[in-house]
């Protein structure tokens, strides 16, 4: 990655391997002058939130007298951890939403710290964070505290998937103690990064979702031998693609239930949806999020708000909204599927031999009990709102628990996908009709590849998690070759060439934070946290 440039989600996501960040002269230039005009501010002996005072409600108090006592004077108090682990790679996506926001210059951090930040993205290094504790208001103060702390040597962290003291872990990945003064300390846990990394990565995953309904909707109306609309903005036209060279058999009702003949309203209105709360999300990690903020060539502190995570808090609840209204989609597409009065004649519960096997039964079961808690978890959390410190943070927005629970419930909405694949894998199985659009039955050969027919009975856990993979796999690759097909466009004569917009530099993959293998392969997965279950990195308790 490269600074300056655009932070979107897809990029966070590189985090999750090694990563190598590099810093334009500019930017550099940037901290460096920024950094000067704070030490200038504190010899003046001008005020300064944070630096020369104490903290929140205390800032009516001085402040430590050095530099080094005023760092551990904020991230001490804040060192309050609580709850099982965050996952690695939701920790990891912090670190360059962080950097994003210090390297805007703004925030009077201090060039080395920045630094040392991208040096630990070019390791395995993951500090263990709390998921419990941050309201979203003045940034995500307790769980950055702990990003901080562990990069200090203090607390714990993972590397190579271990999980020790994190002075061992910097020791391992060849990394030293972190030094900050208090500016510094103030500058990293005084904003909304994690919330927007978070919202980010949760956005990222319910676009593939989505992705992935549009195909399976398909699929399914295809093997129902039923005839989409094909008219809802982009879903209806997506969904007129992959039906391209359908062959209806017109044993269907003129009209079909709801989950099939409305989903391109839904479908389109929950794209609409993603991509709202993607532009706000990324207009967050692309700004400043810090307080207060130094503007050098004004000769201004400004002292203000600009943490207060409430955009991405409503973000957050929005993603939640769309992935529950999807589960909902993909489990009644799925009992639609297995009732033999609805699903065009095939045996109940899509079994070989009803009674004697049980086909996909136990599948629509869980998928039932994943959408209640997905509808138990989608009370919004952005007016939640409960004073605290001292009525100083008097309202707060709760945006790291509503992007959080965004990205849990993406994980939870993978699955459900999953469970619905491995129906019409079934179908087609029992049945005596394949796929007749080309797209449809490539993605039909790709699950037929990967998961085996129902028959006789098995379990069915592992089918679920391959399915999901196979679905993830193929949409990116759909997705890949229709940006490779519009670059090739772009670089026709007479349009010119294509520019990339950032500069990766992928390092070796991390084995710890990749999906794991056995999962891929479909062999048991380790027990984890269902908050982790998009990855399948167990969670460690507290």
């Amino acid at each position: 990655m490269t600074l300056p440039g655009r932070l979107r989600p897809e990029l966070l996501a590189l985090a999750a391997d090694e990563v190598n960040v590099t810093l334009s002269d500019s930017v550099l230039h940037g901290l460096k002058n920024c950094r000067e005009f704070v030490d200038s501010c504190m010899g003046d002996g001008r005020e300064i939130y944070g630096a020369t005072t104490g903290f929140g409600p205390l800032v009516t108090f001085a402040g430590r007298e050095s530099a080094v006592d005023q760092c551990d004077h904020v991230l001490q108090h804040l060192t309050a951890r609580q709850g099982r682990d965050l996952p690695l790679e939701v920790v990891r996506a912090t670190v360059p939403a962080r950097i994003w926001s210090l390297c805007q210059g703004r925030s009077g951090v201090s060039p080395a710290v920045v630094d040392r930040l991208c040096a630990m993205l070019r390791t395995s290094f993951v500090p263990a964070v709390p998921e419990l504790g941050s309201v979203g208001a003045s940034g995500d103060l307790v769980p950055v505290a702990h990003i901080a702390q562990a990069l200090r040597g203090n607390g714990f962290a993972y590397f190579g998937g271990q999980r020790t003291p994190a002075a061992q872990a910097l020791a391992e990945a060849g990394l030293s103690p972190l030094e900050l003064d208090g500016r510094d300390a103030l500058a990293l846990v005084n904003g909304t990064s994690l919330t927007a990394a978070a919202a980010g990565l949760a956005a990222r995953s319910i676009r593939r979702s989505h992705s992935v309904s549009i195909a399976l909707t398909a699929l399914l109306v295809d093997l129902l031998e039923a005839y989409g609309h094909a008219r809802a903005a982009s879903a209806g036209a997506r969904m007129a693609r992959l039906l391209a060279g359908v062959r209806p058999t017109g044993n269907r009702p003129l009209q079909e239930p709801y989950s099939v003949r409305c989903t391109p309203q839904l479908l389109g209105a929950a794209g609409s949806a993603i991509d709202y709360a993607t532009s706000v999300v990324e207009d967050d990690l692309n700004g400043v999020s810090d307080n207060p903020l130094f503007f050098a060539e004004e000769n201004l502190v400004a002292h203000g708000g600009n943490f207060f995570g409430q955009p991405c808090s409503f973000a957050g609840d929005l993603l939640v909204l769309v992935a529950t209204q999807l589960g909902n989609l993909t489990e009644r597409q799925l009992d639609l599927l297995v009732d033999p009065h609805r699903n065009t004649g095939l045996a109940p519960m899509l079994s070989v031999r009803p009674g004697v096997q049980h086909g996909v039964q136990g599948i629509q079961l869980v998928s039932t009990a994943i959408v209640v808690a997905m509808r138990r978890s989608a009370t919004p959390a952005s007016m939640q709102s409960l004073p605290t410190n001292l009525h100083n943070l008097d309202i707060v927005p709760f945006g790291t628990q509503a992007a959080l629970n965004a990205w849990e419930l993406s994980g939870l909405l993978r699955l459900l996908n999953g469970a619905l694949a491995v129906g019409p894998r079934q179908a087609i199985h029992i049945g005596d009709r394949l796929p007749t659009a080309p797209a449809c039955a490539e993605l039909y050969e790709r699950l037929a590849h990967s998961v085996a027919p129902v028959d006789p009975d098995r379990a069915l856990d592992n089918d679920v998690r391959l399915a999901a993979q196979v679905l993830d796999d193929h949409v990116a690759d759909k997705s890949s070759a229709d940006v490779e097909s519009r670059r090739v466009e772009a670089v026709r004569p007479g349009h010119g060439r294509a520019q990339p917009q950032h500069r990766l530099d992928r390092r070796r993959r991390l084995r710890p934070l990749r999906a794991p293998a056995d999962r891929r392969r479909g062999v048991e997965a380790p027990a984890c946290s269902w908050r982790a279950c998009s990855t399948g990195i167990p969670t460690p308790q507290a």
